[in-house]
Order: C-alpha cells, then structure tokens, then sequence
C-alpha cells in the first residue's frame, strides 16, 4: 500500500546519509563484516564463524532500519521493503563472499559484478510478481552510498576535477545530444522518443530520460523503452570498458573521466570506477556529477523548446518553462555529497575522520552493492524483444558509440 511522501527521494537520501555520518561521528560504528577467503577452511572458519555471522545480522538490522524510513518518507510500502530488502540483502552477502575469495581477486572482480549477475539470473529465470518489484529501490541505494562517498572525497579535488568535469560535460552533452537528435530525425524516430533518447544518451540515463519525459509529458512506454536501453547497455559498458582502458593503458584519472562522461547511470559509473581504483572511482563520480548538474538546465531548456515548438503542450498552464524547472530537476542528492566532502574536509578533524573513514566506507561499499543486485532484478532483457520497432535500439546504440569514442578523446585532452 502506497502511503503519502513526506520528502522526495533525494531530500531523504541527504536525510538518511547524514543520519548516518551523524551516528558515526557520535561512535556509533559497525564492526564490518569479514568477507575475505582463500580455502574452504577459511570460509567456514571466518567468513560464516558465529562471530562474523552476528556482525552481518547486525548490519542488516542498520540498513534496514535505514531503507524503511526511507520507505516512509518517500511514500513507499514499508510492509513491501520489510519483505523485500532482506532478501536483496542476502544476495548481495552472497555476492560479497563470492567476491571476497582469493581467485575473485586475483581477477580483480568487485562484489557489485557478482551483485548485479545474481540480480539478473534471478530476475530473468523467475518471473518476480509486481509487488515484489515495486519494493526494489536501486536508485535509492545508489545515492544514499554516494552521500557516503563524499566523505572520503576532499573538496579541493572535486573543486580541481569538478572544474575540468563541467568543461568535458559541457562539450559531451551538447555534441553528443545533437548526434543523437539527428540520428534519430534520419531514421524518423518520433520527436518525444528522439527527445527523451537523445537526452538519456548524453545527459546521465535514466534520471535524464524521466526528466526530458516530465517536461516534454511524454508517454510512459517510450520513456520505459529509453530505460530500458540504458540499463541494458549499461551493463557490458561497466564490465568492459574498464580492461578495454587497461589495456589502452589510460591513467586512472583519464579512464575515471571516461567512465563518467559516457555510460549512463551514476550506479554503473560507480561500479566501473570501483573496477580501476580509488582515483578512478573518484573522478568518475564527479565527473558524472559534472553532468547530473547539467540535468536542471537541460530539462529546463528542453521544456521552453518543447513548449514553444508544440503547441498542444504550449497550451497547459503547467507546462510553461519557469525558472522553478531548473530546481526541481536539479539532483538534490549531489547537495548531500558536496556536503559531506565539506564537513570532512574542513570541519571534522583528520584523527576523528580517520576513525570514522573504515565503517562508512564499508557502508558506502554495501549500498552500492545492495544498489546492483536491485538492478539486476529490476532488469528484463526479454522487454526489449517485443518492442515493434528497432529502430530506437539502433539509434541508441550509434548515440552511445559516438558518446564512447568522443569522451574518450575529451577526456584524454583534459585530464
């Protein structure tokens, strides 16, 4: 049952993110589980002993305290997460264990990898029932470990990579927005599909896909379809692109620059960034920050051209374009991360970070992972099958292939 929000998601992501820095600050701090193992001893010995068993309920009973005020806040079924979450949570302790073996590590494979492939095995062998999918909440999980993330990210260096990230995202955005807009006006893709792709493609996915769809009152099948696209794409993009660096032999900061301006969810750009390294990680991230905040201004834009070239949306008192667009597009959950990069890098001392820096990095590790095994049950490759026409794949494809090769040499220049 569907209750009424108290807050938007990404006002309670900032809630609950500083509810638990706060927690942190204030001693309360999570033994974090042990997941590392090499034979089959250690792995009964350690990683599933009584002791490290405790430290995982534990964690489960914080998490989920923090995914059910989130669930009231935002209006969500809490009797639907209670059911849920712990079952993603046991799935993504699967996949953290599997993640922890000495051979996954070897091939330097992150616990998200092995998170979103559960997700997806189950997702697409089982056929989930809707309610059990409506308890899912990857983009929630996603931003709540990015607020974490802004505590181990000095703010002199988003200042630094973040200046040089507009730049890049400035350029990524307009280029490859107006390469997709006419790929798709030359296969004569309809103007809402064109819009709502073109801005996906170039902009940061989803977010930017439903955006461009709320401003433009787009039909909610065209707008699944995009997100579709992205999801699904998203995934060989995040696995390969960070070898395919490797073996280009790209710095960490250019690969972090290249995984951020180009694939399209901030989840994915996490994950891939994670694959390469901390400095990967976190230039990725304020890369596509770079670009989330670009997603204000673009639906803006896109609403006074959409108002002023169509002129049955042009008639809706709702639709005219106000400078209101801009702020209630803008990614709120980006306010909580440049916060907490500035309460850890000029008001918290460095002894006090330090001892809170190990248990919210683990945090920040589980939320994503948590993140990635929602993806992956949220995710049917079969939707795209029956679509009745091919061409918004197409178009989407030769968009995101521009998008690669474009960024990648913006990347290179600038970084």
């Amino acid at each position: 049952m569907m209750n009424k929000s108290i807050l938007t998601e990404d006002w309670t992501v900032v809630l609950l993110g500083f509810i638990i820095i706060t927690l942190s600050l204030a001693g309360v701090l999570l033994a974090a589980p042990e997941f590392s193992w090499a034979a089959a001893d250690d792995l009964t010995g350690k990683v599933l002993s009584t002791a490290n068993l405790l430290n995982i309920l534990i964690q489960l009973v914080y998490v989920l305290i923090i995914a059910v005020i989130g669930a009231a806040f935002t209006g969500k079924s809490v009797t639907g997460v209670l059911k849920v979450f712990p079952l993603v949570y046991l799935l993504t302790i699967v996949a953290l264990i599997i993640a922890g073996s000495s051979q996954a590590k070897a091939l330097n494979l992150e616990a998200v990898i092995f998170s979103l492939i559960i997700g997806l095995l189950i997702g697409n062998l089982f056929n989930l029932p809707q309610w059990f999918k409506d308890a899912l909440a990857s983009e929630f999980y996603v931003k709540v470990g990015l607020v974490l993330l802004g505590t181990s990210i000095i703010f002199s260096d988003i200042l630094k990579a973040g200046s040089l990230g507009l730049i890049q995202a400035l350029v990524v955005v307009v280029s490859v927005w107006y390469f997709s807009y006419w790929v798709c006006k030359k296969l004569k893709i309809d103007s809402e599909l064109t819009m709502m792709l073109s801005s996906a493609v170039s902009i940061c996915g989803v977010s930017a896909a439903i955006a461009t769809s709320g401003a433009i009152k787009g039909d909610s099948k065209k707008l699944s379809l995009v997100i579709s696209l992205v999801l699904i794409t998203a995934v060989p993009m995040m696995v390969f692109m960070p070898y395919l660096a490797k073996v280009m032999g790209l710095s960490q900061e250019v690969t972090g620059a290249w995984l951020g301006g180009s694939i399209d969810t901030t989840g994915a750009v996490v994950a891939s960034g994670s694959l390469v390294g901390e400095t990967a990680l976190k230039i990725s991230s304020i890369v596509k920050f770079s670009q989330n905040v670009l997603l204000g201004i673009a639906a803006f834009v896109i609403s006074v051209y959409w108002t002023y070239t169509k002129k049955a949306t042009g008639t809706d008192a709702d639709s005219k374009p106000t400078l209101k667009v801009i702020w209630e597009r803008f990614p709120k959950f980006v306010i909580g991360f440049i916060a907490a990069s500035l309460l850890f890098s000029f008001f918290i001392s460095p002894d006090q970070a330090a001892a809170v820096k190990g248990p919210l990095k683990n945090l920040q590790g589980l939320w994503f992972a948590l993140a990635f095994t929602s993806i992956g049950l949220e995710t049917n490759f079969r939707d795209l099958i029956h679509r009745d026409s091919k061409k918004p794949i197409y178009a989407f494809l030769i968009a995101q292939s521009f998008n690669v090769v474009i960024t990648l040499v913006i990347a290179y220049l600038l970084f």
